[in-house]
């Protein structure tokens, strides 16, 4: 796979093609992917990567050219702001690269509704452009959650506890190009606080593609112009996701941060580690102290964590449709 990178900065990979203009229109047989990264400081590089490695395992012989946007409202720290300055794309630039298919991250929360979110109103914006501007666009948790209450006043329902850990995702439909060569059942990491409903979802014209008895609605889409596919869970997440989110709510919690303990994720860490997280919460219960942290052992992940596959074969069905696309459009244009 040839992947080109904007900002003129190749991926370091010696695998990987040198940057080209990055306005340029693609070749034939090039897609443009862009990622619009709207994940909080600490998980921004780890999100680039995730998705990056997505792509570059999923693109198979295709060459892509991958460009990294955030929205400018979305708070950040000053290294955070400098990192995007560097090496990402401005926005404003969005409209003239020819953008084939979008992926779009949420924002962690900070007001009690979406709408009063500082970043609500470029948001909006951006789900509009990518209707009409993108083939399909792929929105991801909270920006999933974002997206269908702007298109279709689908509200967010709060949980009752975070739905944190790995679960069994079963196909809903097996006529939809998305889960072309899926297993009946996949393991996707979930971590999330609000869920949307499947009822109401099917009622505004949604489509179902998988789904768990534990976690709910996994995966869904609706066609406009572009085909939107939505994201409940994280598809993207490498093996240590969980974890790191678990530890960073500890932390939290030792800190003063947030008031109520974190519960272990789901179907994640092996028996014996489970056992030594329990008599930890015990024990930070009595002794809340933000340096605990540092005494908490090595923790070890189920076998059964997964490694990737299915993500993979998700994007390549995805860059499949998208190549299709884009060589029927290529067609036309030859014709007239």
């Amino acid at each position: 796979m040839a992947l080109t990178f904007d900002k003129q900065r190749p991926i370091p990979s010696p695998a990987l093609a040198p940057a080209q203009n990055e306005f340029e229109r693609p070749t034939e047989a090039e897609l443009t992917i862009a990622l619009v990264n709207n994940m909080p400081d600490s998980a921004l590089k780890a999100t680039e990567r995730q998705f990056m490695r997505l792509v570059q395992g999923a693109a198979g012989k295709r060459s892509v050219r991958f460009h990294y946007f955030a929205l400018p409202s979305v708070r950040r720290s000053k290294p955070a702001k400098e990192h995007i300055d560097k090496e990402y794309t401005e926005i404003t630039e969005l409209d003239r690269l020819h953008i084939d298919g979008l992926i779009v991250t949420g924002a962690e929360p900070i007001a009690p509704r979406l709408q009063q979110e500082q970043y609500w109103r470029e948001f909006t914006g951006l789900v509009d452009w990518a209707r009409t501007n993108t083939r399909s666009t792929i929105w991801s948790c909270l920006a999933a959650h974002a997206a269908v209450l702007h298109l279709d006043g689908v509200e967010r329902q709060r949980l009752t506890q975070k739905c944190s850990g790995v679960y069994d995702c079963a196909k809903a439909t097996s006529h939809d190009w998305l889960l072309d060569d899926l297993p009946a059942s996949i393991k996707v990491s979930h971590s999330r606080l609000n869920e949307v409903r499947e009822s109401e979802l099917i009622a505004r014209g949604y489509r179902i593609l998988t789904r768990s008895t534990e976690a709910g609605v996994d995966i869904f889409a609706r066609d406009f112009d572009s085909r939107f596919i939505f994201f409940q869970g994280h598809p993207e997440y490498d093996a240590l996701s969980l974890q790191r989110e678990y530890m960073r709510d500890i932390a939290r919690y030792l800190g003063g941060e947030r008031e109520t303990y974190p519960a272990i994720p789901a179907s994640y860490f092996d028996a014996t580690t489970e056992d030594i997280l329990v008599n930890f919460e015990r024990r930070a219960r009595n002794e809340r102290r933000g340096e605990l942290a540092a005494e908490l052992p090595g923790l070890t992940l189920r076998p059964s964590v997964p490694a990737g596959g299915a993500a993979t074969t998700i994007f390549r069905n995805w860059l499949d449709y998208l190549s299709v696309d884009a060589r029927a459009i290529s067609s036309e244009s030859i014709r007239k």
